[in-house]
């Protein structure tokens, strides 16, 4: 238990860092009116795209490094940081010529007002040019969390997204950019952390040029990992569309409400983190006996972890929405909301944990199997249904209820199985029976 906590502790803090960023940035656009708001709503929905390849990065890399560490080969855990580096600068620049064309495109498909379509197009090509260094980041996050090194990245992102929380309000108010202020305080964020990260590599690191081939089995291994990501993609999408079409209070609300759930599950996975280094480590050790023994104990904190922000949430459901916004339409739109989303925080405390065990043993096929499903066959249905019955908000939030608990059924099967243990240095196949 020490050593989840030596792990999860400062896990926690770095998780905390980025959508503590976004709660300040949601906090202080709040305070321009309704269309910045649902702008910022629009476009970080847009922007979670590239946290979403980083979320893929730094998982794939923490399991290939945790194992290669576990093994006893440290060159060859920060190896998998070049390579996963190499791969994130290439793809965060893809990301930014691409917010460049497609931004107005996708932000008219998923705001009915127009207003707040060009709102949110203009902070989305701004703040898309962060996307490398986030990326550098997460890939950074994952192989230190593979060798077990919390302290620097704690440092570099709480560091970097300190500076940016106070170059936020700034550059809104002082300097009167407006929702612009924003988009530059998250760019400046992105970059200097990614540079940090970047520079840790550069200096450990045996050698840097880059190995397609190494490559080419991390984009394997992440196949998995992408699949199940593009899953989570359309079910956010989608929510935020169908959240946009109940009015511009509906869309704030909504907005609020999944930050903050965004926020309570990366916090929430700071216990995952600590399980995909120290189950990755013991598998590539061959102490299977130890992988299932953290398996088990985070499973518990997990999900202790998850009632502790339901009480918090539910203390606070009718404080906690004044912070973002004074808008009395946005306030009573939270309120439809708030009692989905204190209910469902125990039972994502538990499948967060899980996440962490799986994608440590390099089971992410069953993962992406799970997550499917339940994007498809309940999350999905469920809320385009709200949409055609005006359910409004209500409606869209039992659908992300119906998403997590059928997850919920399905990681707690497969982690009574132990069908994940599989013991080795690599894992080049994806268990998924």
């Amino acid at each position: 238990m020490r050593r989840i906590a030596s792990l999860a502790l400062p896990a926690l803090v770095v998780l905390a860092a980025e959508p503590l960023y976004v709660l300040v940035d949601t906090a202080v656009v709040g305070h321009l009116g309704r269309v910045p708001l649902a702008a910022i709503a629009v476009g970080g929905t847009l922007l979670s795209m590239a946290v979403w390849f980083g979320t893929l990065m730094a998982y794939g890399t923490t399991g290939r490094a945790a194992r290669r560490f576990g093994a006893g080969d440290r060159s060859a855990a920060v190896a998998e940081g070049v390579q996963a580096s190499w791969l994130a600068f290439a793809t965060g620049l893809v990301l930014v010529v691409v917010a460049q064309i497609a931004a107005r495109p996708l932000t008219g498909l998923l705001a009915a007002d127009p207003a707040t379509a060009d709102a949110a197009a203009g902070w989305v090509r701004i703040a898309a040019c962060g996307a490398p260094g986030l990326l550098l980041a997460a890939a950074g996050n994952g192989w230190m969390r593979g060798v077990q090194d919390t302290r620097r990245p704690l440092l570099f992102v709480l560091g970097a997204n300190m500076l940016s929380a106070v170059l936020c309000p700034v550059l809104v108010y002082a300097a009167g950019w407006g929702l612009t202020g924003s988009a530059v305080a998250n760019v400046v964020a992105q970059s200097v952390s990614g540079g940090l990260f970047l520079l840790a590599v550069i200096r450990q690191a045996p050698a840097l040029r880059p190995h397609p081939a190494i490559i080419g089995r991390q984009l394997v291994l992440g196949r998995d990992l992408l699949i199940r990501g593009a899953a989570f993609q359309a079910c956010w999408l989608s929510a935020t569309a169908v959240a946009a079409r109940f009015g511009v209070p509906a869309v704030g609300a909504h907005q609020i409400a999944l930050q903050l759930w965004f926020f309570s599950a990366l916090v929430l996975d700071a216990v995952a983190i600590a399980a995909q280094s120290l189950v990755g480590a013991a598998l590539g050790a061959g102490d299977g006996a130890s992988a299932r023994f953290v398996a088990a104990r985070v499973t518990l904190v997990g999900g202790l972890a998850g009632v502790v922000f339901a009480v918090v949430a539910g203390a606070g459901g009718t404080v906690i929405p004044a912070l973002f916004t004074a808008d009395p339409a946005v306030h009573a739109q939270a309120a439809v909301v708030w009692p989905w989303f204190v209910a469902l925080l125990p039972f994502a405390g538990v499948v967060y944990a899980l996440d962490g065990v799986l994608i440590g043993a390099g089971d992410v096929g069953y993962m992406r199997n799970v997550t499917l499903a339940a994007a498809l066959a309940a999350f999905l249905p469920a809320i385009w249904l709200a949409y055609a019955l005006d359910l409004g908000l209500g409606g869209v939030w039992a659908g992300l209820g119906l998403f997590t608990l059928v997850r919920f059924v399905a990681m707690v099967w497969r982690w009574r199985t132990a069908r994940w243990a599989v013991l080795g240095a690599t894992r080049d196949r994806t268990v998924s029976r």
